[in-house]
């Protein structure tokens, strides 16, 4: 069960100008579930995009790069579950070309205007026949009176998820340059989730006018802030894909420089949308009882926060601890030490656990009481601030804990 997250309701979930959605179920690992999501994108609508760091990149994100990469203009989607279509070697590839290739042909569109997605099994060969046997049904979906509702969003949310309890949707309305915008998104993800990027699936649409050419800033600037900030289990994916969609129907003049007031109010409009959705996989973890925040203060530069925010968000020792509710917070102590911050002074380091003062200039606070640390991570919610004492620079993580559920939904995944 997710930790303070319900599912998201229809009514909530807004449309996007631009953008319909179709959902069906093509039977790729299981019967009778949604795993068959396409969406459809007026023209002229500009995309941006954030990809695994993974070496072992899965073939969807590879063609994906490429047909970015020829500039030709996205007009559709197209994402299945239960077969990630990663380390499948080159009938893999041309498993994911065929996919955007026949999706392509029935709207017919360049196969270069098509991206495909994948999540789920790795290593399995993609079942393509079911897949391209059922588009046609996800695609009278998307075509229906309801193709660009709030219910279909849901519907999405519902189509892309794995080992995920719940669906993940958000949307928001604002106001840029005088006109209200919408931004709607989903994502998916429980498991294997590190940074580098860390959302496993995430789309984010809003009907705002944005320059083709600042697209890519704009994908890599809202992950920076949401979803390249949250870790479950310190894994990264090989099909980690984040995507965002301005498809310009808002009417407001474009936003050509991000950091211009314009561009700075589009992204805090669209901020805390893409920080929901990474919080929801932080908060539906695999096994998670917990929802933890890091927050490093401090440090010299935002990188060395990171590194020590990381090395506390990723330890298993840290992360079972906080299961137990055990004030064992030499731990965190011990992941500072280890984060590779070289030239460190532990003297320096003072450490909070939510309202409670537990290390004060590298040791022991003397008013702690472990009962007070105790009374602390028994919550769902938890913050742990930790001082450098090296600076002014401030950085935050959002992790959960290591239950006994974890190792239990990862033995049984393939069941």
């Amino acid at each position: 069960m997710a930790v303070n997250y319900n599912a998201p309701l229809a009514q909530d979930l807004l449309p996007v100008a631009g953008v319909r959605i179709g959902v069906a179920e093509a039977g790729i690992r299981k019967a009778h579930r949604k795993d068959l999501t396409v969406f459809l994108l007026d023209e002229g609508a500009c995309v941006g995009a954030v990809f695994t760091r993974n070496r072992y990149a899965a073939a969807p994100v590879q063609v994906c790069r490429e047909h970015l990469s020829s500039q030709a203009g996205v007009r559709a989607m197209v994402i299945n579950t239960g077969n990630a279509n990663a380390g499948t070697g080159e009938p893999g590839l041309h498993h994911a070309r065929q996919t955007a290739s026949a999706l392509a042909l029935a709207l017919g569109v360049q196969h270069e205007q098509v991206l495909p997605f994948s999540t789920g099994v790795i290593m399995e060969p993609l079942p393509v026949d079911r897949l391209l046997a059922g588009l046609p049904a996800a695609l009278a979906d998307a075509g229906g009176a309801d193709g660009a509702s709030g219910a279909q969003w849901l519907k999405a949310a519902e189509g892309i998820m794995t080992t995920d309890t719940v669906p993940k949707a958000m949307s928001s309305q604002t106001t840029v340059d005088g006109q209200t915008i919408t931004a709607s998104g989903i994502a998916k993800g429980a498991g294997m989730i590190r940074p580098n990027m860390a959302t496993m699936l995430g789309f984010l649409a809003t009907d705002a006018v944005v320059a083709p050419g600042v697209m890519s800033d704009l994908a890599r600037r809202l992950a920076d802030a949401s979803f390249n900030r949250v870790t479950v289990d310190g894994d990264t994916s090989t099909n980690d894909s984040f995507v965002v969609v301005a498809t310009g129907k808002a009417g407001h003049a474009a936003v050509t420089d991000l950091d211009s007031p314009q561009g700075q109010a589009l992204l805090a409009a669209l901020q805390p949308v893409a920080r929901f959705l990474a919080h929801a996989i932080v908060r539906d973890g695999e096994g998670a009882t917990k929802f933890i925040t890091v927050q490093v203060e401090g440090g010299r530069d935002a990188q060395e926060c990171l590194k020590a925010a990381y090395a506390v968000a990723h330890s298993p020792l840290v992360k079972t601890a906080f299961f137990a509710s055990d004030p064992n917070l030499g731990r965190i102590l011990a992941a500072v030490g280890y984060a590779g911050i070289d030239d460190l002074d532990v003297a320096g380091i003072d450490l909070h656990l939510g309202d409670v003062h537990v290390v004060h200039q590298g040791g022991r606070h003397p008013a702690y009481q472990e009962a007070d640390g105790q009374r602390v991570m028994k919550a769902a919610e938890i913050l742990v601030r930790i001082g450098l004492g090296r600076g002014e620079a401030t950085e935050t993580v959002w992790t959960c804990d290591f239950s006994h559920d974890y190792v239990s939904i990862n033995a049984d995944y393939r069941s």
